[in-house]
Formats: C-alpha cells, sequence, structure tokens
C-alpha cells in the first residue's frame, strides 16, 4: 500500500495523454524549459553587477569632491 506500481504510473500517464494531448504537454515542457534557463541566466547575470559602495571608497581614504554648505534653519 506504500507505492504505487509502474502499471498505476503508465494508466496515469495514458490518462493524462488522452485528456491534454501530446502537443499540449510538448508546448507545456518547452515553455518550463525555457522558464528555467531564463531564470538561472537571470541568476548568473546578477551575480555579475557589482554596485558601487561610495561608503567603501570613503573608507579606503579616497577624496571625496563637494562643496560644503552653511546649513540655515
Amino acid at each position: 500500500m506504500g507505492s504505487f506500481s509502474i502499471w498505476h504510473w503508465l494508466i496515469v500517464l495514458v490518462i493524462v495523454m488522452l485528456v491534454f494531448g501530446t502537443k499540449k504537454l510538448r508546448n507545456i515542457g518547452e515553455d518550463l524549459g525555457s522558464a528555467v534557463k531564463g531564470f538561472k541566466q537571470g541568476l548568473k547575470d546578477g551575480s555579475d553587477d557589482k554596485p558601487a559602495e561610495p561608503a567603501a571608497k570613503i573608507a579606503s581614504g579616497d577624496t571625496v569632491e563637494g562643496q560644503a554648505r552653511e546649513k540655515k534653519d
């Protein structure tokens, strides 16, 4: 009673193919594959981008140019 036999899975597969059709199942598989590829590419591109941190420049001793203004209340 724990797991299904191979015959149960084959019957389920045949029913799914009859309900949805092979063309629709193929399209779903292609869409899912392209979504996974896009997700992996996005993760790869996101890890390459390193935002510039001004605090790191100040801590490293670089000169920060700017103009000081008097605060008016």
